[in-house]
C-alpha cells in the first residue's frame, strides 16, 4: 500500500537558530504535537509542544536542542511500520525523509489510521474473535486450519497481547458459521476471550445452570 500520496509538505521545518517564540507561535496556529527542526537544510528532529512551553520564548531552539526528538520514517516505510513509529513517539505528525535524508514532508496520524478502513480486516463483513493459549502451544498454522476446516476464511490475524506465558490472537473471520469455529477452538484448548452473538455454548451453559437452580429450588 503506497503512502507517498499522503505526504503533506505545507509545513516548512523551523531552523535551529529560530526563536522558541516562533516555535510557540506555530503550535498556537496548528494542532500538531510536534514541529520539525532543521539546520542548513538537514533534518534534525522534532520538538514537542509540551517541551516548547517549558522554555523562555527569547532563547533560540539551539539553546535547548537536547529536547529535539530524532524520529522519522522513510518514503518507502510500510504503513504498519509508520503507525508503529507514531505509537512509539506519541505524536500525530511524522516527518518523512528520502533515502538521501532529504525532508519530503510529513504524515498525519489520522491519514494513516484511515488506511485501516481500506483493509479487509475492517472493510469486509465478518466476525471478530479473540482466542487465547499458552505462548508455547499456539501456532498460526493451527489457527488457520481450525478456521478453514469450518469453511470460513481469515480476513486478518495478529497477536494482540502477550503476558507471561499466555498469548492472545485477534482474528477477523469471514463467512457464516462462526459458532462452529468457536467450538473447534475450544476442542483445541483455546480459551475464547471475546464474546460473540453466535457463541451458543455460553448461552447453553447459562440455560442449563438456570434450569438446575430452578430444579433444586422445587
Amino acid at each position: 500500500m503506497p503512502l507517498q500520496q499522503y505526504i503533506i509538505n505545507d509545513i516548512k521545518p523551523l531552523n535551529i537558530n529560530d526563536k522558541i517564540s516562533d516555535l510557540k507561535m506555530m503550535f498556537n496556529e496548528l494542532t500538531y504535537s510536534h514541529i520539525p527542526i532543521e539546520n542548513e537544510g538537514v533534518y534534525l528532529g522534532c520538538i514537542s509542544e509540551t517541551d516548547a512551553h517549558c522554555f523562555e520564548g527569547n532563547i533560540s531552539i539551539k539553546d535547548c536542542n537536547y529536547a529535539i526528538e530524532g524520529f522519522y520514517v522513510r518514503s518507502y516505510t510500510t504503513w504498519l511500520d509508520v503507525l508503529e513509529t507514531f505509537a512509539q513517539n506519541s505524536c500525530n505528525i511524522m516527518p518523512v525523509l528520502s533515502e538521501k535524508n532529504t525532508y519530503l514532508g510529513y504524515y498525519e496520524l489520522n491519514d494513516i489510521i484511515s488506511l485501516f478502513n481500506e483493509t479487509p480486516f475492517f472493510g469486509e463483513p465478518g466476525g471478530v474473535l479473540i482466542v487465547e493459549k499458552g505462548i508455547q502451544d499456539y501456532s498460526f498454522s493451527e489457527i488457520s486450519q481450525i478456521v478453514e476446516s469450518n469453511d470460513a476464511k481469515i480476513l486478518g490475524a495478529f497477536v494482540s497481547k502477550m503476558e507471561s506465558d499466555v498469548v492472545q490472537i485477534t482474528l477477523k473471520i469471514g463467512n457464516s458459521g462462526l459458532n462452529d469455529v468457536i467450538q473447534t477452538f475450544r476442542r483445541y484448548n483455546y480459551n475464547i476471550v471475546s464474546g460473540h452473538e453466535e457463541d451458543t455454548y455460553i448461552e447453553s451453559l447459562k440455560e442449563r445452570s438456570e434450569y438446575l437452580r430452578k430444579y433444586l429450588d422445587i
